[in-house]
């Protein structure tokens, strides 16, 4: 009874902002506040509605409601030797190592943001396991999408379509997605080597049947590392450890490594004051090295997702190089303001710099297409995404 009042709520509530044209901004754990412009609106905080609503570990698929925090639910999946295999990133806490942290980051978050964590390249993302979803639109109707299935999806598919959406198509009530068994084994190795070497080798590896799960090159005290994860079968973690040679890190310290690589916790990722932005950079993993100024990149995703540290004022050579390379790139946090929304509304008035990389005119088409029909008074998390018309 408790989710349907607090459903109904929520529907009165955007109900009522429909009524007198008041935007709202959505928002869960508030851990991801500082990605894509500054939205506006009064708050629709989303907590209220909270709980797994099924879970079937031999199905492999779980429901949950939006406000339910992710430790909860990564936690319950821990419990029968199960995981969201894209590990979102939490950004909210530390991990603590297995699968669980202490975050305060929600299950609908996860999905309006589409993050993917370190395993993103070869276990896919957010979109690739929703399966169904509860999405409260601009009218205060409760409409549902897709299920608890794989099969049972027809036509467009718009569960997925709110992965990476922002909060720009409504308000997400509850989700269903599918889950998979935590692998039997795990490996970490890593290669001391250059950028261009570790590209090299990742293109290489890419190609032969290894059970490649995550990787991660970067420069410390001007030395290069490369980081591969395995994971799978015993014999076959075993047998590319064999093959592949290198140095092979503790499991536990790699773990932790590895979560703080998922919550951008490592080293490489802390920001002073100062006038460099993180941005990521999403090109194929075929892509040369980049030829921009500054410190050396963090690498992720076997070479596909690229993370730089320059002015935000850089973001039109940027994005160049970016475009010139097959990709494109995100202004993704802005240095010390990252974590206060005002001077994020300050910092986004003073240099203009748009987060996002422009869409091309089909897309753009298809999206803003995608918010009239289900936000037709422009209601949710305006301005977020793509600027109002």
């Amino acid at each position: 009874m408790a989710m349907d009042t607090a459903l109904h709520d929520l529907a009165e509530r955007i109900r009522a902002a429909a009524a007198d044209a008041t935007p709202l901004c959505i928002r869960g754990g508030g851990t991801k506040d500082f990605y894509g412009e500054t939205p506006q609106g009064e708050l629709l905080d989303m907590r209220a509605l909270t709980g797994i609503t099924s879970y079937e570990p031999s199905e492999l698929v779980v429901t949950v409601r939006a406000g339910t925090p992710l430790a909860e639910l990564e936690a319950a999946l821990a419990e029968k030797g199960q995981c969201l295999p894209f590990e979102p990133p939490r950004f909210g806490g530390h991990g603590n190592g297995d699968g669980t942290g202490t975050g305060t980051g929600t299950v609908g978050g996860m999905v309006a943001a589409g993050l993917s964590g370190p395993a993103r390249a070869s276990v896919g993302a957010v979109r690739d396991y929703v399966l169904g979803a509860t999405l409260v639109n601009g009218r205060g109707e409760v409409l549902t999408f897709g299920g608890q299935v794989m099969k049972n999806v027809a036509g467009y598919d718009v569960s997925r379509v709110l992965a990476g959406s922002l909060g720009t198509l409504g308000a997400i009530a509850e989700v269903s997605l599918k889950v998979l068994p935590v692998p039997p084994a795990e490996a970490t190795l890593e290669f001391a080597c250059g950028q261009a070497d570790a590209l090299r080798l990742l293109n290489e590896w890419g190609g032969r049947p290894l059970p490649l799960n995550a990787s991660c090159w970067f420069e410390h005290a001007g030395a290069g590392a490369l980081y591969l994860r395995l994971r799978g079968a015993v014999a076959a973690v075993e047998a590319a450890c064999a093959h592949l040679g290198g140095e092979r890190k503790d499991n536990a310290r790699a773990a932790a490594d590895w979560q703080s690589l998922r919550d951008q916790q490592l080293p490489w990722f802390a920001t002073a004051e100062g006038p460099d932005a993180l941005w990521r950079l999403s090109v194929p993993q075929t892509a040369p090295v980049l030829a921009l100024d500054g410190a050396a990149p963090l690498i992720e995703w076997h070479g596909g997702q690229r993370w730089y540290k320059a002015a935000p004022e850089q973001a039109t050579r940027i994005r160049e190089i970016a475009r010139a390379a097959g990709g494109h790139a995100t202004l993704f946090r802005r240095p010390a303001m990252s974590a206060n929304a005002n001077a994020n509304a300050d910092a986004d008035a003073q240099d203009g710099v748009p987060r996002f990389d422009a869409m091309s005119a089909p897309v753009e088409r298809i999206q803003r297409a995608l918010m009239r029909e289900f936000d037709p008074h422009g209601l949710f998390n305006r301005g977020r995404l793509l600027a109002p018309t």
